[in-house]
């Protein structure tokens, strides 16, 4: 398993429509994603879970990957999270 400790700069936090790039991302990859905001998880792979826990600007959070491609996974989904501008 690898895991990776991010904040969230986007001034939109993980809303909607980066909230599904992100899902779709996650989706290309056959490990086991998971984020963790505090004391909620949340299938990265479901864009209703992630949405639920609520991801807004300036909030940190864990990402865990569990699988064949987790280091692959875990470097594109934290790139995607760190350059996030919308």
């Amino acid at each position: 398993m690898q895991e990776i400790e991010l904040e969230i700069t986007n001034p939109t936090g993980l809303h909607t429509r980066p909230g599904t790039e992100f899902v779709r991302l996650a989706k290309s990859f056959a490990c086991e994603i998971e984020i963790y905001k505090n004391d909620k998880t949340a299938n990265a792979k479901s864009i209703v879970k992630l949405l639920k826990i609520g991801i807004s600007q300036g909030d940190r959070i864990r990402l865990t990957c569990n699988g064949d491609d987790e280091t692959a996974a875990l470097e594109t989904l934290a790139e995607y999270i760190r350059n996030l501008k919308d």
